[in-house]
């Protein structure tokens, strides 16, 4: 198994590291193109073409450690409970849980491990989510675990406050979902014609914020390589001032990119995720530091 940016950072032991970065290839509920299993593998292996540096941003030095992969072979209930246990072991070891998908099914283990924490420690937190499509349905396909259905169980199961950036695709339920939940949401078209205010997150949203991050928020042309890819979504810089904004003063409890499903000869795409996921990091150093 290869360790993220490994080429530039010698890997930090789990209790020494600020990061744990979490494999997660689970591919059980795609429901078009095919391949978020090879998706982490893919990422971990463009990493080591990155540059210590990432817009001014170093998050390497304060330590990256990159668990096994997490067992993503059966049910779909205890593939979620072994996710959740892997976040949990990050957060005991107090790092910044970063998982790699996968299909976006896995944020759902990630986001209870983090509620649970939230519930001991009386600290709430909000999802900051970038995707093409809401994953505000109750079901789909059958499984209410679906990557479709990611977003309804966290605000309809776990109570969570969320914030969408860039969907563009979404059915009648989901709107309907947004409503009942009251969800915040600056969709691709709202944003190409009116553009981001300077404070994107709603007064009175949590201090704490995880960050998920489906790479077909980005535009097709940029991201081909996902499962689901749809025109008129986020350019690189584009997504990278939404996120500095989003983090401003505000701490980062954990973050995934999830979706990447690889295509053989685009490596450019695997760059791509690789990349974001360093900038994030970067950001997350950045935002605690100063919160």
């Amino acid at each position: 198994m290869q360790h993220f940016l490994a080429s530039e950072y010698s890997p930090s032991r789990p209790e020494q590291a600020a990061f744990h970065i979490i494999p997660v290839p689970l591919e059980q509920s795609v429901s078009y193109g095919a391949g978020t299993a090879h998706g982490p593998e893919a990422l971990l292996t463009a990493s080591q073409q990155l540059e210590a540096w990432e817009s001014g941003l170093t998050p390497g030095e304060s330590g990256f450690y990159t668990a096994p992969p997490v067992d993503c072979s059966g049910p779909i209930e205890g593939v979620i409970d072994r996710i959740e246990a892997a976040t949990a072991q990050a957060l005991a070891c107090k790092a910044l849980p970063v998982l790699l998908g996968g299909e976006h099914t896995v944020s759902l283990g990630a986001l209870r491990a983090l509620a649970k924490q939230a519930q001991s420690t009386g600290e709430p937190f909000g999802i900051v989510q970038f995707d093409a499509h809401a994953d505000l349905r109750s079901s789909y396909e059958g499984s209410p675990y679906s990557h479709a259905c990611v977003m309804h169980r966290a605000v309809a199961d776990l109570g969570l406050p969320l914030v969408q950036f860039g969907v563009r695709d979404f059915c009648r339920e989901e709107a309907e979902v947004r409503k009942a939940h009251n969800v915040t949401h600056y969709d691709a078209y709202f944003m190409a014609r009116v553009g981001l205010p300077e404070l994107p997150l709603p007064e009175g949203f949590p201090q704490r914020i995880y960050i998920t991050f489906d790479v077909d928020a980005f535009d097709a042309s940029l991201m081909p390589a996902t499962g689901t890819p749809s025109p008129g979504g986020l350019s690189w810089r584009e997504a990278q001032f939404i996120l500095e904004r989003c983090v401003e003063g505000r701490q980062v409890v954990g973050l995934d990119v999830v979706e990447l499903a690889p295509i053989a000869g685009l490596h450019h795409c695997d760059f791509t995720a690789a990349k974001l996921t360093h900038l994030l990091m970067g950001l997350a150093v950045a935002a605690n530091s100063r919160s």
